[in-house]
């Protein structure tokens, strides 16, 4: 089928930085096919960010409990969603079927073609996770797109005397002890001039608010649970970003910052935000040994860079 002017129907699910390592899929389909319509099916808080940064031109919500029928074999299927998948040209997905029963009821609602993409990476491979994701393209006759995350987005205004923070992840292993972050906090208030803006979401419970409580107000502010847009317009603003191997530290690359992260045990190069400006700080003891005087040397550099 030709989806020049068709319907692309993209379908993720995954947590925020799987998604933003797939946005390059979404924008290398807008760049082959510029009058067709890219539709997203999806978790709405995060893929309502390729709507925001123009990248598809609307998002559905994976989580309709209609959904269920598609993944039972010879399951029930809803008739709305039948006739949903149907309106499409291509169905590339990206969700977990290993004995391919979505695959199969789709086409029992669809004569799209259903291109099947991978919904992690082999990290034994070796392959930066973005371009792994580009692979499937290959079906469509797209070749060598940019792998590159980009996220346009714009901003009330930008303050270059104002630091993005994000201490936490989806994971603990993954994050620096609270401790330390707090000490690496009262150093950039005590030597550098720098305002910070403190992000994070559900998973950081109250860290957030422990530490900004030992921060002066005037030069603190706490961004916590921000619709993802809203979140990208405040991360955009900053002059640059500091935090661990997370979705928002892979939001904040793809809007262009310059970022500083805290390297935990995951394959960095499978996993790492792509971009030029990105540092990438480990330590060969494991992540809870890199100290606050570090990560001043390291984002002294990055901000003079």
């Amino acid at each position: 089928m030709n989806p020049g002017r068709g319907k692309i129907l993209v379908i993720r699910g995954g947590a925020i930085g799987d998604f933003i390592l797939t946005l390059p899929v979404l924008a290398a389909l807008r760049q082959q096919f510029p009058a067709a319509h890219v539709e997203v099916l999806g978790y709405p808080h995060i893929v309502s960010l390729a709507v925001a940064g123009g990248l598809a031109h609307c998002a559905r919500s994976i989580e309709a409990q209609a959904l269920a029928g598609f993944f039972a074999r010879g399951g029930d299927l809803d008739a709305g969603l039948v006739e949903y998948f149907s309106e499409f040209d291509v169905i590339l997905s990206y969700l977990y079927d290993p004995d391919g029963i979505f695959q199969t009821n789709i086409g029992r609602s669809s004569a799209a073609q259903f291109i099947a993409g991978p919904h992690r990476p082999k990290e034994d491979a070796g392959i930066p996770a973005a371009e792994v994701f580009l692979k499937p393209l290959e079906r469509l006759a797209i070749f060598e797109a940019d792998s590159v995350p980009r996220l346009s987005v714009v901003a009330a205004a930008s303050d270059e005397n104002r630091l993005a923070l994000h201490p936490g992840s989806g994971s603990e292993r993954k994050n620096w002890p609270e401790a330390k972050w707090a000490q690496l906090l009262q150093d950039l208030v005590n030597l550098t001039n720098l305002d910070l803006l403190l992000v994070g979401g559900e998973a950081e419970g109250e860290r957030l608010q422990r530490l900004a409580a030992a921060l002066p107000p005037t030069r603190t502010r706490v961004a916590q649970s921000l619709p993802l847009p809203k979140l990208a317009v405040s991360l955009r603003s900053c002059c640059a970003f500091v935090g661990h191997d997370s979705g928002i530290s892979h939001l904040a690359a793809a809007l262009g910052l310059r970022g500083l992260l805290l390297w935990g045990d995951s394959e960095e190069k499978v996993w790492r935000p792509s971009g030029d400006n990105i540092v990438i700080l480990r330590h060969p003891r494991g992540l809870h040994r890199l100290e606050a005087e570090e990560i001043m040397i390291g984002l002294k550099r990055l901000l003079e860079a």
